[in-house]
């Protein structure tokens, strides 16, 4: 068996996951799992939110692998499946050749249509208001200025665009148009409509794999998780206060 052709198909893996938003502990432990399906005799590996490192010895060879992660998002549908499928290699005797090909299914599967994704984020939006102590009013603003949000940032994910850059523009999105709808009197609270809206970009996942990462042990990956959330909630506070400060929301 071919220690290349299993590093590969690892680091595939490995690389999906962490594109999903995995935590670092997970994705370790599922390729070494693979790796162990394959019969590999050793397996270490070693995981950042930018970057994965793996080796294996095999018949008395060593086989080493870098990958670099250049993108990340949320998808927990993909880390469900590979997930399965790691633990499946020594169940269901897969080859490599099969864990490769499902691997690749997995990785070229999208995420929910367009449309369903733009409303259930704007439906996130208007039951946020609610949920601030907003009025109908401001619910309904909510909802509209959420579809701007996500539609912004949908396109901006797509262009590739920095993620700072990304959460800024599209929280001044949200806050230049919650800022007229007060203006035009179609809300009643600047401040829960404002909130309601930006909840959907607030990095919550990573937050939660900060934590996660840290008490696993990956200090790390938990403290450059830490720090992408930071960033981003100091992005979203940028584009909001510009808008402030430009249009006026008082």
């Amino acid at each position: 068996m071919d220690g290349n052709e299993i590093l590969n198909v690892a680091g595939m893996a490995g690389r999906i996951l962490l594109e999903s938003g995995a935590e670092a502990y997970r994705t370790e432990e599922t390729m070494v799992k693979i790796c162990e399906g394959f019969g590999m005799e050793d397996a270490q590996s070693y995981v950042t939110t930018t970057g994965i490192m793996m080796s294996i010895t095999h018949e008395k060879k060593n086989y080493a692998k870098i990958t670099r992660i250049q993108r990340r998002g949320v998808d927990l549908n993909k880390i469900d499946l590979i997930n399965a499928l790691s633990r499946n290699i020594c169940a269901k005797g897969y080859t490599i050749a099969q864990v490769e090909e499902e691997l690749h299914r997995i990785d070229e599967m999208g995420r929910y249509a367009y449309f369903t994704t733009l409303f259930f984020s704007a439906l996130s939006a208007f039951g946020f208001a609610f949920f601030f102590h907003g009025t109908w009013k401001d619910a309904l603003c909510a909802f509209v200025i959420g579809l701007a949000i996500k539609f912004v940032s949908l396109g901006m994910e797509k262009s590739g665009i920095n993620l700072f850059f990304h959460n800024a523009l599209a929280a001044g999105v949200g806050g230049l148009l919650a800022v007229e709808s007060i203006k035009l009197g179609c809300a009643d609270s600047l401040d829960t409509v404002i909130i309601s809206s930006i909840m959907l970009l607030v990095p919550g996942l990573a937050i939660t794999n900060a934590i996660r990462d840290s008490v696993a042990g990956d200090y790390v990956t938990g403290l450059s998780r830490a720090v992408e959330a930071f960033l981003c909630a100091i992005a979203i506070a940028v584009g909001i206060v510009a808008v402030l400060t430009l249009w006026g929301g008082q």
